[in-house]
């Protein structure tokens, strides 16, 4: 519809930051294959040759699950790690951009700083940080990262 105007440039502003984790805690967000930051995140590291990192960390939550230990840290971060979050937010743009539109389009997110900045008293920032406050958060975004790599599309809980 906004190409239809003409613009020079789509800019979709957030006022939150990127969704890069499951929340457990209300919100029916569990399956890591939804949030486009993370499938941002996948593309750029096919695109650099680092998809061998993904089988790595499934390895990984599969060794912490047979030692039931599977909720001591979030292996997810890891694949963010690589990236600085401009980086992201470029490749989210790309991936929401229609194919045949010509116009450039900008998605700019708000940071975690200046949320928190905005919301001093409201600490429920997990599903953006990862830093979750149960251990039961660590287990679900792992699930959901092992759902994930082997294809399945059920909650991670």
């Amino acid at each position: 519809m906004l190409a239809r105007l003409e613009p020079r440039k789509i800019i979709v502003v957030s006022s939150s930051p990127q969704i890069r984790y499951p929340d457990c805690y209300g919100i029916d967000m569990s399956k890591m294959g939804e949030f486009i930051a993370f499938n941002a995140a996948v593309e750029l590291m096919k695109e650099r040759g680092k998809i061998n990192c993904l089988k790595e960390l499934w390895d990984r939550c599969k060794e912490m699950q047979r030692n039931h230990q599977l909720q001591t840290e979030n292996v997810v971060k890891q694949v963010y790690k690589q990236f600085a979050t401009e980086e992201i937010s470029t490749k989210i743009a790309e991936l929401i951009t229609p194919k045949d539109l010509k116009i450039p389009v900008e998605v700019i997110f708000q940071s975690i700083e200046t949320l928190h900045k905005s919301c001093p008293s409201n600490l429920g920032d997990w599903y953006f940080t990862g830093n979750y406050p149960t251990p039961g958060g660590n287990r679900v975004v792992n699930k959901a990262f092992m759902n994930y790599m082997e294809g399945k599309n059920v909650r991670g809980y």
